[in-house]
């Protein structure tokens, strides 16, 4: 487990269209646990609820997280009201899972999620991979997940 030196205010939220919620409740206590403060919308989140929620709770880290496999779908059906908000246009958005519904990363999908705005794609099964990235970001470093605005 990678413990961050400084813990992030991190909201996370299951796409539209996916009533699980058991990926959510994990990623909220892992996250949690890594000394983060974290913010769980919840399954079926919309688009509008999501930027409400921004919004209201300015997160500096957003997580949408799907297994039903319509994830690049739901994906891109948010971030374009998050980039278009400029108090969110700067903040760090990644979406992981199962984002296909082939079960394998599908490389052009991820390109067009990150072309739309999101600043990272974890749909590998790397978890690790995620928590460093996190990592990083409380410790405002230059690696993994980034700030879109950042230099």
């Amino acid at each position: 487990m990678v413990l961050s030196q400084r813990g992030l205010k991190i909201l996370i939220a299951g796409g539209a269209s996916d009533s699980h919620s058991w990926n959510l409740v994990f990623l909220e206590l892992l996250l949690a646990e890594c000394g983060h403060r974290v913010v769980n919308l919840g399954p079926c989140v919309s688009a509008a609820l999501l930027l409400r929620e921004c919004r209201a709770h300015a997160p500096e880290l957003v997580v949408v997280s799907s297994v039903n496999g319509h994830g690049y779908r739901d994906g891109l059906s948010v971030i374009g009201g998050l980039r278009a908000d400029p108090a969110l246009a700067c903040v760090p958005v990644v979406i992981g899972g199962k984002l296909g519904l082939e079960g394998v990363r599908d490389e052009a999908a991820a390109q067009r999620l990150i072309a739309a705005g999101y600043t990272a794609v974890f749909d590998d099964a790397d978890l690790s991979a995620f928590l460093d990235s996190v990592s990083c970001l409380a410790d405002r470093g230059r690696c993994g997940v980034s700030s879109r605005c950042a230099p």
